[in-house]
């Protein structure tokens, strides 16, 4: 007799940052806090798709060695957001 397989749903919030190397070419960053895992791609999309299958084996290896899995992030609960300040432009500003 066959066994029916189920599956679950897992949701897991990804950061996607720009980056520039020094030559000028540009690369998305992804990272999964909850996960402690990150990846790339020279598109957004190719580096969300490049995440998708890392949190998959990533969990899966997790089940396969028997370690717990981080909890889905509760996507309800999370705002993200930027803030803008003026400063003086007196102020002299030296960024890292």
């Amino acid at each position: 007799m066959a066994r029916k397989t189920g599956t679950q749903i897992l949701s897991y919030r990804v950061v996607v940052e720009k980056e520039a190397y020094q030559d000028g070419s540009q690369v998305y960053v992804t990272q999964v806090p909850s996960l402690g895992i990150s990846d790339y791609g020279g598109t957004i999309e190719e580096a969300l798709a490049h995440t998708e299958r890392l949190i998959k084996f990533h969990i899966e290896s997790l089940v396969e060695e028997g370690e717990a899995v981080p909890v889905p992030d509760d996507i309800r609960n999370i705002i993200v957001t930027t803030s803008q300040v003026q400063i003086s432009s007196a102020k002299k500003l030296a960024f890292a």
